[in-house]
């Protein structure tokens, strides 16, 4: 095993995950941060996390730097991949990220060398897809020159409570003795304690199903709300009362994007089918919560139909546009979708989110946001359960719309709090 003192770590990629990774394992070992967005580094070094997940911070320089130039890391001897695993248009895996960090870290491999990936990915990635990767632009041979293990993240954003340090730490290897190691390593940093598995396709295919098994939860609520929308019961209500039975488990209904939930079972899905086995919950879900911005924006043009004044365009208001409350990341929000197809609906659409970054919902998505909150919506739509929102009140709400309006509660915050007004949430 590497002494501690020798140990020199480098952070490929420096988003929600590894930004946090590269700052905890600072404090105990010389650390590295590499990443490709100049914009991102150029805050990071100014003491602001970019992804606003982290409050400010200092920077020791004696044992932590940031770089743009993967060569900087040359003298490193861990390095930890924490890149994102995107999938396509197609709902296919995405390892361009993930193949291209293997080769940054391959051209400056030496040997004796370890690497970690913390990226979610299907079971067998990460030795039948990157090791080949990483072998092919180092020269090196795996397990003989080098060592690679797998240590799924269990970042959570927008929680407090969940952190890197008090969340349990999977943590595997391709021998035992690298095991070891790494299960040391991030006992430094991680303190609710460190969870070992038998291979790596074990620790890839536990991340895997965290998140397929979430999904599928909040599918079938989704679809409960559906079929109880139309029997005019309140999906809310019918959960409460559901819940008192000790054995029930309550999950409730909503828009499923954001980077793992929508994301994660696609990877299972593609290599199951890939095996010659085509799964058939999995699928579903993911096709019934996919669906579910449809159903939002057909339940909204239907209320809109009774507009008092018809004549002219709709004035929609939607208020969160971020994949989840209390966080700017918007990567695969499902309420874009709904807005984007309310402007092809030729409405007059609005959108105010005091946590997203302007410049970046308009870069990557091309819509805009407004500075402030107007007037005469014939529609307020709800979609984040932000802080900022839930204080809002039915008076409030009646300030800021024209005659007859309605209220599109996703998440269900205002429930009985709302008299006069229009009001359905799922």
């Amino acid at each position: 095993m590497r002494p501690e003192k020798d140990i020199r770590i480098g952070v490929i990629g420096l988003g929600y995950l590894g930004l946090p990774l590269a700052l905890a394992f600072s404090k105990h070992f010389k650390v590295k941060g590499y990443d490709i967005n100049e914009r991102v580094l150029s805050e990071i070094k100014s003491g602001k996390d970019p992804n606003n997940e982290l409050e400010s911070f200092s920077i020791n320089a004696e044992s932590l730097s940031f770089h743009s130039d993967i060569d900087a890391l040359y003298d490193c001897n861990v390095y930890i991949v924490t890149v994102p695993t995107p999938v396509t248009s197609l709902k296919l895996p995405d390892l361009g990220p993930l193949k291209a960090a293997s080769k940054s870290v391959a051209k400056i491999l030496n040997k004796g060398d370890l690497v970690i990936y913390e990226s979610t990915v299907y079971p067998g990635c990460t030795e039948e897809d990157c090791v080949p990767v990483l072998e092919k632009y180092s020269g090196l041979h795996y397990k003989l020159d080098f060592k690679v293990a797998y240590s799924p993240e269990r970042i959570n954003p927008g929680d407090k409570k969940h952190t890197l340090e008090n969340t349990v730490k999977i943590v595997s290897a391709c021998d035992n003795d690298t095991c070891t190691f790494v299960k040391t390593m991030y006992e430094r940093i991680v303190k609710a304690g460190i969870y070992t598995t038998r291979s790596i396709k074990v620790a890839e295919a536990a991340k895997i199903i965290e998140n397929t098994q979430r999904d599928l939860n909040i599918a079938l609520m989704n679809e409960l709300s559906i079929i109880f929308d139309l029997m005019g019961i309140n999906t809310l209500e019918v959960l409460e009362a559901a819940s008192t039975k000790w054995n029930f488990q309550k999950y409730t209904p909503g828009l499923v994007g954001g980077h793992c939930i929508s994301v994660d079972p696609y990877y299972l899905t593609y290599k199951s089918q890939e095996l010659g086995y085509h799964p058939e919950i999995i699928l579903s879900g993911r096709k019934v919560n996919d669906n579910l911005s449809k159903h939002i924006l057909k339940r909204t043009l239907q209320f809109l139909e009774y507009r008092t004044d018809t004549e002219k365009e709709a004035r929609v208001l939607i208020l969160g546009i971020s994949f989840k409350e209390n966080v700017s990341d918007i990567r695969n929000s499902k309420t874009i979708e709904v807005a984007r197809e309310l402007i092809q609906q030729n409405v007059e659409l609005e959108i105010y989110d005091p946590h997203v970054d302007a410049i970046k919902l308009k870069e990557e998505y091309d819509l805009e946001l407004v500075n402030e909150i107007g007037e005469n919506y014939d529609c307020v739509m709800v979609a984040v359960k932000h802080k900022e929102f839930e204080s809002f009140d039915e008076d409030y709400f009646l300030s800021i719309t024209n005659e007859n309006p309605v209220l599109i509660d996703i998440k269900s915050i205002y429930k009985d709090r709302i008299h006069s007004m229009r009001y359905w949430s799922l």
